[in-house]
């Protein structure tokens, strides 16, 4: 024993063997770093089936063989992923490893980091659709204006069938014109907003000029069109991307079925066993075409018809939802059996289950002390109309169930209300209406592509289900003050529904409900404040 641990079976020799591929050699808890992927996920998948240590695994099984260190020392950090044989070498390997294994979990511990850089804001929805599996990053129309060009050329995407069809000369007409103007507009707003929220002293002019920035860029960026190109950054396991291309496979979007096939190319050169079977779904595509042919059968399509207004329903919820989450509340801390707790739990008179609630929620600081798991058990179900660009933040969220319908130009559009100020509003406004006329020219033929052309500021109609311990992390999220006041709106609006219904279990919610002139303001302080201590550091650094 060591440290009331069981200690490290190796030895100093050994230490020294597997140091290079282990973040510590002397710690129960450690990362496996200088190994290939295939190697990560081969070593996790023999480590499931035996009583060895990840390490001893390492020296006894993997090192002795020829074949794998030459994909170790091919991978080496100073040499890079350079060696397509050596992956090859690791191929073989890795099928030899799972014969009899059979287990597709395997394929969970092994992952990839990709780029995926100009493609559309639709592509990045198809690309970020997975709920597990991938963390992902994409590039922000807030912090990163998109006024400039790049040969010659505005920053949205060219849908290939589109610019084939007779609809190019229009489609990129009206794409470059809502380019033009939102570069007109973006320095007049700028203006306004330095005007009614006027530098304090002691604020920097970086954090001023970047706050002011994100916020003009708030106002504008619904303006551009679901065809702006954007960046998305990924980091998923083997079996997300099997599942991913099998969906970009079968998508009914072309740009999808197109990144598919790129991506395929670039992960079989990085996890090729992972993604060998990747490929087109009948099933998606026949269910697909199955529920389209139902609804046109039994005259469920029908153009859409909206009034320019957002909303947020609740549509569903449990009428029993603070006896099931006061029981696992207790739970945990009970050796009663559940249904035996849920009887006392409907026995608690109001006092008591506020008790109860406070007991367990009211020592929170903030939203990154995350409430327990038992506000698992009770669900809400809302339906959302807002504009694509907030669709587009919710549907980062993870921990919940959500589908959209397609989008159109049909249910109307939101007119951010600065415009007003700076006399923008009915140029705006003729511009969206101009925009929905060549939405539906477009869409009479080719439905699919023409939603390239509507604007992030037309509503978009979807629902989300979710439990109560994620309505707290969504609704405590989205409502900070930097966030944007779309999905700002529909965060609030949550908390709000739910206090209708169940005002005890969210008491304790934590949700900002104020309206703010420079969202990023006090962000920007933080981050003033981070840059002048490692300045600090790097200082007295030099003085010693």
């Amino acid at each position: 024993m060591e440290n009331g641990q069981f200690a490290v079976d190796l030895t100093e020799g050994e230490k020294e063997l597997a140091r290079p591929f282990f973040t510590n050699t002397d710690r129960h808890i450690f990362g496996l770093i200088n190994l290939p992927e295939v190697v990560k996920g081969t070593l996790f998948s023999r480590y499931s089936r035996s009583e060895k240590s990840a390490r001893r695994l390492l020296l006894d099984e993997f090192m002795p063989n020829k074949e794998v260190m030459e994909v170790i020392k091919a991978n080496a950090p100073d040499k890079g992923l350079e060696s397509a044989l050596a992956v090859n070498k690791a191929e073989d390997f890795y099928q030899r490893v799972l014969v009899g294994y059979g287990d597709d979990s395997v394929a969970e511990l092994a992952g990839a980091h990709v780029a995926c850089e100009n493609i559309s804001s639709l592509g990045g929805d198809l690309l970020t659709d997975s709920r597990i599996g991938f963390a992902y990053l994409e590039k922000s129309a807030r912090y990163i204006p998109f006024d400039k060009k790049v040969d010659g050329k505005y920053l949205w995407y060219r849908e290939p069938n589109l610019m084939e069809s007779r609809f190019a000369d229009e489609f990129e007409r009206l794409s470059d014109k809502i380019f033009d103007l939102y570069c007109k507009w973006l320095p007049q707003v700028i203006s306004y907003i330095k005007e009614i929220t006027p530098k304090d002293a002691e604020i920097t002019d970086r954090a001023y000029n970047n706050a002011v920035r994100a916020k003009a860029c708030d106002v504008l960026k619904n303006m551009l069109t679901a065809g702006r190109l954007t960046n998305v950054g990924l980091f998923g396991n083997g079996r997300a991307y099997e599942y991913l291309l099998t969906k970009l496979y079968s998508s009914e979007v072309p740009e999808g079925q197109r990144l598919a096939k790129a991506l395929h190319e670039e992960l079989s050169k990085m996890i090729p066993s992972f993604v060998k079977r990747s490929q087109i779904s009948e099933y998606i595509v026949g269910t697909r075409n199955a529920m389209h042919g139902y609804m046109s059968r039994n005259g469920h399509v029908r153009r859409a018809q909206g009034d320019g207004k957002s909303y947020l329903r609740l549509v569903d919820y449990e009428k029993d939802a603070e006896v099931n989450v006061l029981a696992a509340m207790l739970y945990p801390y009970s050796a009663l059996p559940l249904e035996e707790l849920k009887g006392s739990a409907a026995k608690l008179t109001t006092e008591q289950r506020k008790e109860l609630i406070r007991e367990y929620l009211s020592r929170r600081r903030n939203r990154r002390d995350k409430p327990g798991r038992a506000l698992e058990n009770t669900y809400y179900t809302f339906e959302m109309c807002a504009s694509y660009g907030a669709f587009r933040d919710i549907h980062r969220h993870r921990i919940l169930t959500l589908d959209k319908q397609r989008l159109t130009a049909d249910l109307g559009y939101e007119t951010p209300p600065d415009l007003e100020a700076v006399s923008l509003t009915k140029e705006y406004q003729e511009l969206m209406n101009e925009a929905s006329e060549v939405y539906h020219r477009i869409a009479e033929a080719m439905p699919i592509e023409a939603q390239y052309i509507v604007p992030r500021s037309y509503l978009l109609r979807w629902y989300v289900k979710l439990n109560l311990r994620e309505v707290y992390h969504l609704t405590e999220l989205r409502s900070t003050k930097q966030g944007h006041p779309d999905y700002r709106k529909l965060a609030q609006n949550m908390k709000l529904q739910i206090d209708k219904v169940h005002p005890l279990l969210i008491e304790y919610m934590q949700v900002d409900m104020n309206d703010y002139a420079l969202a990023r303001l006090d962000s920007e302080k933080r981050i003033d404040r981070k840059l002048a201590e490692l300045d600090k550091k790097q200082v007295n650094g030099a003085a010693k």
